[in-house]
C-alpha cells in the first residue's frame, strides 16, 4: 500500500471562525506529536511574509514550529528536510507556477507518495495535489508550464464548490455546469466538489470525507452523487487515470 498521507481542506477560512479554525482539530489529530516542524510553501499569494506569519501564528497556537520555504535560500533542500507540508490557498496557477520554477513538482511528490510525510493542502493547495488545476475557481493571471499538477490521487478537486442558487437572476454558468463541460473533453478524471467547511482525509489507500459539510462527485459520463461526511471514497484512488503523472 502508499504511504501517503493527505488532508486535503477546501478552504482555510470558514465564515465566522478564524484562520483554519473550523479544521484545526482535524489538522492536530492528523499531524499528531510526531512532527515538529511544518514546511509551508506559501507561493499562492503575492505577499508571502505576510501570509508566512499568518500560518506562523496559528501553527505554534496548535503546537507546531513553521518554516516558510520563501525564506529558505535552497526550496528543494528545504522540501528535502521537510517533516511535514502544508501548502495554503490564493491563486492556483500562480502557486503551480511556482512550483514549476522552483522545481519543487518532483520532489514533493517523492516526500508524499514514497518516503510517506504528512501533506496538507487548503483551496490551491488542495488544486495542486491532484491529477491538474484543470478544475479550479482562479483566474489564470500568469502561466505554468503545464496544467498538469503533483498527483498525489488520481482525480480533480473543485474547492469552494458552491451548490446553484434557485433564486439567483446571474445567468452565467454554475459551477456544476463548468465541471460537466470539463467533462465534456476526452480522458478526463473524477472530480469531486469540496464545499467550505469539508475536507479529504487520505490515509494509503483509504479515503474519508471529513468536516460539517457535504461533497458533490462528478463522474464523466454520469449524474453527479451527494456525500455526507464520513464517505468512503478509496475506490477514487484506485481509478487508473492516463493524465496521472
Amino acid at each position: 500500500g502508499s504511504p501517503r498521507r493527505l488532508l486535503l481542506i477546501s478552504n482555510s477560512t470558514l465564515h465566522g471562525v478564524g484562520y483554519l479554525g473550523h479544521c484545526q482539530q482535524h489538522i492536530q489529530s492528523f499531524l499528531g506529536q510526531k512532527v515538529k516542524r511544518v514546511l509551508f510553501i506559501p507561493y499562492a499569494l503575492h505577499d508571502r511574509d505576510a501570509y508566512a506569519l499568518t500560518a506562523r501564528e496559528k501553527f505554534e497556537s496548535l503546537g507546531y514550529g513553521l518554516d516558510s520555504i520563501h525564506e529558505s535560500c535552497d526550496p528543494v533542500e528545504a522540501v528535502r528536510k521537510s517533516e511535514a507540508i502544508f501548502i495554503g490557498g490564493g491563486n492556483t496557477f500562480r502557486l503551480l507556477k511556482a512550483l514549476y520554477d522552483n522545481c519543487l513538482i518532483h520532489e514533493i511528490r517523492k516526500r508524499v507518495l514514497e518516503d510517506g510525510i504528512p501533506y496538507m493542502g487548503s483551496s490551491a493547495g488542495t488544486n495542486v495535489a491532484t491529477v491538474s488545476i484543470n478544475t479550479t475557481n482562479d483566474m489564470p493571471i500568469v502561466y505554468p508550464p503545464s496544467l498538469r499538477a503533483l498527483g498525489l490521487v488520481p482525480f480533480n478537486i473543485n474547492p469552494h464548490y458552491l451548490d446553484p442558487d434557485i433564486k439567483r437572476t446571474h445567468m452565467g454558468e454554475t459551477r456544476e455546469e463548468r465541471i460537466r463541460q470539463y467533462h465534456e473533453e476526452p480522458n478526463t478524471p473524477p472530480v469531486l466538489g469540496l464545499r467550505e467547511g469539508t475536507m479529504l482525509l487520505v490515509e494509503g489507500d483509504k479515503a474519508t470525507l471529513q468536516g460539517v459539510t457535504g461533497a458533490r462527485l462528478f463522474l464523466r459520463g454520469k449524474k453527479p452523487t451527494e456525500h455526507e461526511p464520513g464517505t468512503d471514497f478509496s475506490f477514487l484512488l484506485t481509478d487508473s487515470n492516463p493524465l496521472n503523472p
